[in-house]
């Protein structure tokens, strides 16, 4: 361990527990299927609110994927606990024989067009967010936005915050001091991502209908099931999310300034290909605008600064005037072994994986070093569980199991300062099961879904019959009469805001499209 971690290990053995809690949000996508294991053509279900304006309930790409939506929480039972309940409210509400899917790569999609784009409404900013998503069909296809995934927010409190400047005698504005740090954290974190991809990664199969074309890195295991034998997330590799015009994108997150006219110059860059599709085909909308990046969300990122937005208010436009609030970890796969994708397990771990980040310096990344990190990260996806491999460096090259190890060791003395000040052993005895993991891989999530699947059931079979599984654990505690009724009470309000916004619209939609796309250039100064 470097002389610096070790004295800031030091310092923060000094906080009091009130100082370094953790704040946390959970986003959770889960396909709803049919008893087919089939993706659902129904409707979003009106009994759930507004997609447009619900705070906890949404679709994100298509209409048949739920993502449900945590508030953010100092306790994990609480993130926990309401991730249950939207579940449960969802289950109440969805169509009787239709089911949430576990797994991270979707279930059988026999037409591309069964991808149903989602709706929200007739709204400018409804139509909006419609128009995007035909954009991404049209740029990557349907398909490959059926994926779902889990995307955990953290920061720090205030107070660890005052702490930490004054221990590393800064004078900045706290705003930039927090946004530098944040910065540096994901710098390390982009390094070091990779073992989140072998501890955590669960999606080492998909169904055939997932690719147009066979591929030679996958094999049939049974009829409809392809399997890689040393995968461990094929959502992360480029069988998954793919984007060959973001590739010369060099977002290596150097710094606040640097990130946003990275994207920017993105938003703004005409893409030939784009260019050539053309931005309407009669009086329908085929892309936003024909540039690399339509919004800033479609950079696809495993980790990301983020700033809460004001209505209307763009994501760059956010972050330039306020700074980094907290950061969004993108590259968890659901765990398709829970009812709600997570568990309390993992998210100590990445808690304790964030932390170390923060606490440890992370140098600016070159243009060559990002694309290593890129080539290593596309390699460990596919073959993480062959521990033995060596993986380049910028200095020489790293052994996979030697590497995991000696961070995991780093972790250790994190955890035990971590449970010496709350008085407990969790976070220890999280580094132990990680250790146990890379030390017999046959326990790492990857391995024990290959197990089942070589046991004889499809693919498309195992994930269908853990969804069975999971409603009916979740359904054993139903919610109480006062929980259905305050859910309910949210989802009258999100349709009566959606019905105020479509009313207050007092522009056109191709006015409105314009302003918001010019909205970076105009007004984040104000």
């Amino acid at each position: 361990m470097n002389t610096i971690l070790e004295n800031r290990l030091k310092w923060l053995s000094s906080l009091t527990p009130e100082a370094i809690r953790f704040i946390r949000g959970i986003e959770k996508e889960g396909l709803r299927v049919t008893p087919d294991s089939r993706l659902a053509q129904t409707n979003h279900p009106a009994g759930l609110g507004s997609a447009l304006t619900h705070p906890s309930i949404t679709t994100d790409y298509s209409e048949a994927l739920l993502e449900f939506i945590t508030p953010t929480f100092s306790s994990t039972e609480e993130n926990l606990d309401y991730l249950a309940n939207l579940h449960r409210y969802a289950y109440l509400k969805m169509p009787a024989d239709e089911l949430i899917w576990p797994g991270s790569m979707p279930a059988i999609i026999d037409h591309e067009e069964d991808v149903r784009i989602a709706e929200y409404g007739s709204s400018n900013i409804g139509r909006l967010k419609h128009v995007y998503r035909h954009g991404l069909w049209h740029r990557y296809g349907r398909i490959m936005q059926a994926i779902a995934g889990l995307h955990f927010n953290f920061s720090m409190t205030d107070e660890f915050w005052q702490h930490f400047q004054q221990h590393q005698q800064n004078n900045q504005p706290i705003e930039d001091f927090k946004s530098e740090r944040y910065f540096s954290l994901i710098r390390h974190f982009r390094r070091n991502s990779w073992l989140l991809m072998i501890l955590f990664g669960a999606s080492p199969a998909i169904d055939e209908s997932f690719l147009k074309s066979p591929s030679k890195r996958l094999s049939h295991l049974h009829r409809r099931t392809l399997v890689s034998p040393t995968a461990t997330s094929l959502r992360m590799s480029d069988i998954g999310y793919t984007n060959s015009a973001q590739a010369n994108l060099h977002v290596c997150f150097n710094g606040l300034p640097s990130y946003i006219q990275t994207l920017r110059s993105a938003i703004h860059t005409e893409y030939p290909a784009y260019a050539s599709m053309g931005i309407k085909k009669g009086d329908d909308y085929l892309q936003m605008n024909t540039n690399i990046l339509q919004i800033e969300n479609e950079y696809y990122s495993d980790i990301r600064p983020k700033r809460t937005v004001q209505s209307g208010e763009k994501p760059v436009c956010a972050l330039q005037r306020r700074g980094v609030e907290y950061i969004e970890v993108r590259c968890m796969d659901l765990d398709p072994f829970n009812p709600v994708g997570i568990s309390t397990q993992s998210i100590s771990f990445l808690e304790l994986f964030l932390t170390w980040c923060m606490l440890s310096d992370s140098g600016f990344i070159s243009d060559e070093e990002c694309e290593l990190l890129k080539q290593n990260l596309a390699g460990i996806v596919m073959n993480g569980s062959q521990l033995d491999q060596d993986y380049p460096t910028m200095t020489g090259s790293f052994k996979l199991r030697r590497q995991a190890t000696a961070i995991l060791d780093e972790l250790q003395q994190l955890a035990e300062v971590m449970d010496q000040i709350n008085g407990d052993s969790k976070y220890r005895t999280v580094i132990a099961e990680a250790q146990e993991k890379i030390d017999h891989p046959e326990l790492l999530p990857s391995s024990k879904i290959r197990t089942l699947l070589e046991d004889g059931q499809e693919y498309h079979e195992l994930m269908y019959n853990l969804a069975r599984q999971h409603r009916e654990t979740l359904m054993q505690t139903p919610l109480s009469e006062q929980q259905i009724q305050s859910m309910e009470a949210i989802t009258a309000e999100s349709l009566k805001r959606q019905q105020e916004i479509e009313s207050g619209d007092d522009i056109s939609f191709e006015q409105f499209i314009a302003e918001y796309q010019d909205q970076d250039a105009r007004f984040c100064h104000d």
